[in-house]
C-alpha cells in the first residue's frame, strides 16, 4: 500500500517524494543540441510534465510509458500549469511492492452498486432474444473486463469502471426518453445502450496506462462491437433478423454523424435517442472533469481546451 499526498493537492514549492507513473517519455534536444528527457508523470489525480537534464543515461532504457518511478523534487508551476522539478529519480525496489493499479484513476461511484444496477437492467428486459444475447455477452469474465474498462483514453469517463458508469447513465437517460415517447421499443433501446460501447473492451488497453490497442487503432470500437454482437446473435436459435438489424443499426449509428466515425446516421427512433443520450452523458462528464481537473487557479476560466475550441467557466453560483 502506498501512502502519499495526491499530486492535485500539492501547492507550488512543496516537496515531491512520490511514486509516479510515466505517462509519456521522449528523448529531446535543446537548441544547443543538449539531450534531455521530457516526461509526463502522474498519479491517480493528475499528471504533470517534468524534464531530466543530466545523468540519465543509465536509467533511460527503463523510462518507458507505464513504468512507475520514485521521484524526489519540487512541485512548481509554469504559465499557471503544474510541473515537477526532478532532483532524483529511481526505479522502485522489489520490497516496495508497487502495483500499477494504484496510479489509475477510478470511478467515484460504488462498484458493487453499479454492478447490481447493470444486472438489474438485464433482468428487466422482456424480449427473450435480447435477454439471452445480453447474458451471453456479459457472462462472467466478459463483464469483469467490461466493468473495469474506461470509456475513453482521456476525454470522458477516462477512469477504471468509467465504461460501466457511462453505460448506466445512458440507460437512465434512455429510460426517461421512453416514458416521453411510448413508440420507442424500450428493450431494444436498453440493449443498444448496454452494447453500444462494448467494443471498447478491446479497443482500449488499461492495465497500466490508457491507450489504444492495435486492434482498436485498426478497427475501432464500433466495428469491434458490431462483429462481436453479430457473432453472438448467430449462436442464438431463431433470433429475428429484423431485431438483429435494428440492434446493429443502434451500434453503428450511435456517434450520430459520418464525420464522427459512425458508418451510418441514426434512422430509427431508438437510434436517435441513443445518440443523444450518449452525447449528453459523455459531454457532461467531459466538461465536468475539465473544470474539476483544471490547474489554472488564478482564473474563473479553465485553460483553453483544444478539443472543444474554447475555455470553460468554472465559477460556482452561490445559491444562498
Amino acid at each position: 500500500m502506498i501512502f502519499q499526498t495526491d499530486l492535485a493537492e500539492l501547492k507550488k514549492g512543496e516537496r515531491v517524494d512520490h511514486f509516479l507513473m510515466i505517462r509519456r517519455s521522449e528523448l529531446k534536444q535543446t537548441k544547443t543540441n543538449k539531450q534531455y528527457v521530457s516526461l509526463e508523470l502522474g498519479d491517480k489525480s493528475i499528471s504533470a510534465p517534468a524534464n531530466l537534464w543530466d545523468n540519465f543515461s543509465s536509467i533511460l532504457p527503463e523510462l518507458t510509458t507505464g513504468v512507475v518511478v520514485h521521484i524526489e523534487g519540487v512541485f512548481e508551476e509554469y504559465q499557471n500549469s503544474p510541473q515537477i522539478k526532478i532532483e532524483n529519480i529511481r526505479l522502485p525496489k522489489p520490497s516496495e511492492n508497487i502495483s500499477t493499479e494504484f496510479f489509475l484513476p477510478k470511478s467515484k461511484r460504488n462498484f458493487e452498486e453499479m454492478k447490481s444496477e447493470f444486472y438489474s437492467t438485464i433482468s428487466e428486459i422482456a424480449n427473450p432474444h435480447l435477454k439471452k444475447l445480453l447474458n451471453i455477452l456479459f457472462d462472467g469474465g466478459k463483464f469483469e473486463k467490461f466493468s473495469k474498462a474506461p470509456a475513453g483514453k482521456q476525454w470522458h469517463h477516462a477512469y477504471i469502471h468509467g465504461l460501466l458508469e457511462h453505460t448506466l447513465e445512458i440507460i437512465k437517460i434512455c429510460k426517461l426518453m421512453s416514458t416521453f415517447h411510448k413508440e420507442i421499443n424500450k428493450d431494444l433501446l436498453a440493449a443498444g445502450a448496454m452494447l453500444h460501447d462494448y467494443g471498447k473492451i478491446e479497443e482500449l488497453i488499461f492495465d497500466s496506462v490508457f491507450d489504444y490497442s492495435d486492434k482498436g487503432k485498426l478497427l475501432g470500437h464500433i466495428v469491434i462491437a458490431s462483429l462481436k454482437v453479430n457473432e453472438a446473435v448467430n449462436e442464438i436459435p431463431d433470433f429475428p433478423e429484423d431485431l438483429k438489424l435494428q440492434l446493429l443499426h443502434l451500434m453503428l449509428s450511435h456517434q450520430g454523424k459520418l464525420e464522427n466515425a459512425s458508418p451510418v446516421v441514426p434512422r430509427t427512433l431508438e437510434a436517435i435517442a441513443l445518440y443523444h443520450a450518449d452525447e449528453l452523458s459523455a459531454q457532461t462528464n467531459a466538461y465536468k472533469s475539465a473544470i474539476i481537473n483544471d490547474v489554472n487557479t488564478q482564473s474563473d476560466w479553465t485553460k483553453y481546451i483544444s478539443l472543444i475550441s474554447t475555455q470553460l467557466f468554472k465559477k460556482e453560483i452561490n445559491n444562498q
